[in-house]
């Protein structure tokens, strides 16, 4: 082992055992505001950024094609962790493959009234009803003009989860998500349409049939626009589901999604259940989504569930309760081609992306796999 990834695990140990227990007396808003900020600072310095990189930084590549894209690795970052896209330069320091930034609506936003974020950490559970406050499409067009022309394109894919502004009633839906990605369309990899936050009155309703062809057909046709404008192919545009449906009304929106050309399914986002055995925590009462290893089983069966039903044509990004190595491959064989966390860096600390990709990569030597896309989708090729 050599000395930086020996570094990397020490790193990781010593957040868990004395950076998170100082977080955990830190209101959770604050505490990640402020772990964002910090990453955005040390890596805007050449120097800070080089040492962040040499300590966590995977050293193992695991290449996945997707989207007409090789990502290095399957593991990258869900949206709701840098809603502003301040960090970008940070996250591939962190050993990231891909980040979603966002989620980015048409209006400027400040979300729900305070406190609205809570960690259970004796459950590695979070609980938030941010309300997508974000800065909006014009302002974040804005600040990507400025960081790409100060930086230049990122080294890793940039996502950007697309959200709907809370004045804009469900009726205009198609035109709030069309407007972001118009907006924000030469700066991004790939978008993802965000109609399963629980956090938006009324937001979950836009998974109906009706309202999600409506949507998706908005932008598409902005999409290829965009693609005419600029020369360019068209970006993948994926949906992201909420876990709180039944497996009818789940096949239901994949074949709404795989019928009007999405690319892909982003499995899951958070859920308004608490139907899960949970440690008792009064922070579990909090009303808001709930994330985190709680999530987890929900999530993987989800995935499992839509790989089954499309026979593995329809791509998966797996997210929900990854803390560790053997939940992303829990995820991967189960059917998901990528992967995310949130949660996971709350409570496993920066170093998570390289502990992931070098247990991912054990696993692939012990399964006597040669790359990781022969994983995707394995316990159901097994069974077959």
């Amino acid at each position: 082992m050599n000395d930086a990834v020996a570094e990397g695990k020490t790193m990781g140990l010593v957040y868990r055992l004395l950076l998170r227990p100082l977080l955990v007396l830190q209101d959770s808003e604050r505490a990640h505001t402020r772990s964002v900020r910090s990453l955005r600072l040390l890596t805007s310095n050449r120097v800070t950024k080089y040492l962040i990189s040499l300590v966590y930084k995977t050293r193992k590549t695991l290449p996945v094609t997707l989207f007409g894209t090789e990502y290095k690795h399957p593991f990258g970052l869900a949206a709701g962790m840098d809603k502003k896209g301040e960090a970008i330069n940070g996250w591939d320091s962190l050993g990231l493959s891909f980040v979603e930034i966002g989620g980015v609506t048409m209006l400027e936003q400040t979300g729900n009234p305070k406190p609205r974020m809570f960690r259970s950490t004796s459950n590695k559970a979070l609980i938030n009803r941010m309300g997508f406050n974000n800065p909006g499409s014009e302002n974040m067009h804005e600040n990507l003009t400025k960081h790409f022309d100060k930086y230049g394109k990122p080294k890793i894919p940039i996502w950007v989860n697309l959200g709907k502004s809370k004045l804009t009633e469900n009726a205009d839906a198609h035109m709030d998500y069309s407007t972001t990605l118009g907006k924000l369309w030469e700066f991004t990899d790939v978008f993802v349409i965000n109609v399963s936050s629980p956090n938006t009155p009324n937001l979950r309703d836009l998974q109906g049939e009706e309202e999600l062809k409506k949507i998706i057909n908005s932008c598409l046709e902005v999409n290829e626009s965009k693609s005419m404008d600029y020369q360019l192919p068209p970006k993948p545009i994926l949906i992201k589901i909420a876990p709180d449906m039944t497996f009818e009304q789940l096949e239901q929106i994949i074949t709404v999604a795989m019928d009007s050309g999405c690319a892909g399914v982003v499995a899951t986002n958070t859920t308004v259940s608490r139907d899960f055995d949970l440690v008792e925590d009064a922070k579990l009462g909090e009303k808001g989504g709930l994330s985190g290893l709680p999530l987890k089983t929900t999530s993987t069966e989800f995935i499992k569930h839509i790989y089954r039903f499309t026979d593995g044509k329809f791509p998966i990004i797996g997210v929900g309760g990854i803390m560790d190595a053997d939940d992303a491959w829990e995820k991967i064989t189960a059917g998901a081609s990528l992967i995310q966390a949130y949660s996971g860096f709350v409570f496993e600390g920066p170093s998570l992306a390289s502990s992931i990709v070098r247990g991912l990569d054990r696993k692939l030597r012990d399964s006597g796999i040669k790359d990781l896309e022969q994983a995707v989708g394995l316990i159901h090729k097994e069974s077959n």
